[in-house]
């Protein structure tokens, strides 16, 4: 297990090897995703947004942006 100690500015040094694991780098970004409450997971954010293209496939209809809108305001209310 690692640790590591928050300064007065709110600031840690992450271990190096949690870095190494992570494959972390000066200027890389993370996310602090919470899992549960007190509970939070360390990603990286180092991927570009270019690289999520084409993860999904190629889309099966073309959906203009007032039906998305549209979609989204539907789905939004529902959830209430």
């Amino acid at each position: 297990m690692s640790t590591a100690t928050l300064t007065s500015k709110g600031q840690i040094t992450i271990p190096a090897s949690v870095r190494e694991a992570l494959d972390l780098s000066a200027g890389d970004r993370v996310e602090f995703v919470e899992v549960a409450p007190r509970r939070y997971e360390l990603i990286p954010a180092t991927r570009s947004v270019t690289e999520l293209k084409g993860m999904f496939g190629k889309a099966r209809k073309r959906v203009s942006i007032d039906e998305m809108n549209a979609a989204i305001a539907a789905r939004g209310s529902a959830a209430r």
